[in-house]
Formats: C-alpha cells, sequence, structure tokens
C-alpha cells in the first residue's frame, strides 16, 4: 500500500494524460492533408463489386473542428479540476468537498425533523405511528440490504422480528448496537476437539434445543461442552448478552440448524459484523432507528 501511495503514480498518471493529449493533437495534424481543389482523389487501392472504391478523402471540416474541440475541452477540464494527479485545479474542487457541503445541506433541512424526537424515550417512539413511518424508511435506506425488506434476516443476520437477541433486547441495547456496531466471533474447534469430538458436541447441541440425538455421542458431547463451550454459551446452553453468546436452547440458529450447519459452526468457527451507523447518520438518526427496531421486535412477541 505504501508503493501504491507514494508521489510516483501522479506524475506517472500527470505525464501519461498530457502526453495522450499532445499525441491526440499532433496525430490530427499529421492525418490531416490539406489537397487543392483540382487535384485527383487518392485510392486506398481496396476496390468491391467491380467499381466501388476506397478513397483517401480529408475529414470534413466540422468533424476535423469537433475533434479540437473536445482536445480543447480537456485541457480546460483538468485546468479546472483535478485529473493530473498532481494539480488539484484552479477550482479546488473535490469530491470529498462536495460530499460534505451536499451533507451539510441535507442536515440543515433535515436535521429537524429527526432531532425533535431525539428526547423521546425509545419506547415512546416505538408505539409512536409517525416516528416509526418516519424510522420505516431509514430502515428500508440502511439496513435491508443485510436484515432483509421484512427484516427477517438471513443466513448470517439475525431476524429482528423475534425476541431474541444476542447483545440483549431492550431498547438502549439495540441502540448501542446500532450506534457502536457488534463483532461477534466464534472460535473454531476442530483441531481441539477432532472429528468425533464435533458429531459428539454437535449432537449435544442439539439435544439442548430439545432435538433428536444419539444419546451416546451426545453424552461424550456434554464433557466437551462443558470443557470448552461453557465459559461463552453457559452451563445450560442459554447463552450470554455481555458476551454475544447466543442461547442454544430456542431452536433460533444464526447460520442454520440443520446438523451440518451446527458441525460447521463447531468445527470453524464463525465470524460476524455489525458495523457502527454512529458516524455514518449520527445520533438522532440511530436513536429513531433504533425504536423502530425495537417496535418489530414488540410486533413479534
Amino acid at each position: 500500500m505504501a508503493d501504491f501511495t507514494s508521489n510516483f503514480w501522479p506524475w506517472y498518471i500527470a505525464v501519461i494524460v498530457i502526453a495522450s493529449l499532445a499525441y491526440c493533437v499532433i496525430l490530427i495534424v499529421w492525418m490531416t492533408e490539406k489537397r487543392s481543389a483540382d487535384a485527383e482523389p487518392k485510392t486506398m487501392g481496396h476496390v468491391w463489386d467491380g467499381n466501388l472504391a476506397e478513397y483517401n478523402n480529408p475529414l470534413p471540416g466540422w468533424w476535423l473542428k469537433l475533434f479540437y474541440i473536445t482536445i480543447f475541452f480537456g485541457v480546460l477540464y483538468l485546468i479546472l479540476y483535478p485529473g493530473l494527479g498532481i494539480f488539484s485545479g484552479v477550482l479546488g474542487w473535490s469530491d470529498t468537498e462536495q460530499y460534505e457541503r451536499e451533507m451539510a445541506a441535507a442536515q440543515e433541512r433535515y436535521g429537524p425533523l429527526y432531532a425533535k424526537y431525539g428526547n423521546t424515550a425509545l419506547a415512546t417512539l416505538a408505539a409512536d405511528p409517525e416516528a416509526t413511518k418516519t424510522a420505516g424508511r431509514l430502515f428500508a435506506t440502511y439496513c435491508t440490504q443485510c436484515h432483509g425488506s421484512d427484516a427477517r434476516g438471513a443466513t448470517g443476520f439475525p431476524n429482528l422480528r423475534d425476541a431474541e437477541w444476542l447483545y440483549g433486547g431492550e431498547p438502549e441495547n439495540i441502540k448501542t448496537t446500532i450506534m457502536n456496531g457488534r463483532r461477534g466471533a466464534m472460535p473454531a474447534w476442530q483441531a481441539a476437539l477432532g472429528d468425533d469430538g464435533v458429531r459428539n458436541v454437535t449432537a449435544y447441541v442439539l439435544s439442548l434445543a430439545g432435538r433428536n440425538a444419539e444419546a451416546g455421542d451426545a453424552a461424550a458431547g456434554k464433557e466437551k461442552f462443558m470443557q470448552l463451550c461453557v465459559a461463552c454459551h453457559g452451563a445450560d446452553g442459554t447463552g450470554n448478552p455481555a458476551l454475544g453468546a447466543p442461547n442454544l436452547t430456542n431452536g433460533i440458529w444464526l447460520y442454520g440448524g440443520s446438523p451440518r450447519a451446527i458441525a460447521a459452526s463447531i468445527a470453524n468457527g464463525r465470524s460476524g459484523l455489525m458495523p457502527p451507523h454512529k458516524e455514518f447518520l449520527g445520533e438522532d438518526k440511530v436513536h429513531l432507528l433504533a425504536a423502530y427496531v425495537y417496535s418489530l421486535s414488540a410486533e413479534g412477541n
């Protein structure tokens, strides 16, 4: 990365751009042949259908001028705006500055719409139809890519309409999750357990959820579970919201509940990321969005 951002590359870009423009001018001049009005037109020596010949006529004047206009436009653009790598343009424009201007304008216009909800309790907002309607638009814009348009999630992305929460389902917990993000990590146990151990722990985890499992495998798996898994998931397998460790007894599986999917989670581990939205959305929008997500959970109860 250090090499990519070295001072060599701006000069590399500038030289190529300037050389390309100069080459275009030279090529047009070189390819433009002036010919007197009474001179015989030259052919390229290609003839089809007996007398259909390809002539070497010069470009029409308007077409030639159009080429020069485009080159002039390119030069003018590079003078006004960044494009040479080492020169930022006389106007001093940058995409970052334009983005910040547009964001500031949007904040000035729409900020008060969200600020009016900022001091209202999350539970109160969750019951306010006007607030949830506004928040629903935020959810559709920023959250549906992962959690789905119906908020029921997908493999690796939690369902927001049930009452099960990895980090707690209280309104403030939800807001903290959206504000600061979460990073979940399930370590891989293949090396420690081996194939038989993974199979046994899988059987025990299935039994915790009330599903059928081979009794001998489940018994052997319980012993391994108490050695390796209890620190996060608890002795009874109900999880730990402080760590984001899921409840293994409720039949809800973030990465799939088939024996194969559970075995894969145990053997290979899992890594999940909920990105923080505090800097991107601001606290007022996050506050409103948290109330909306909480309202979805209340609907599902």
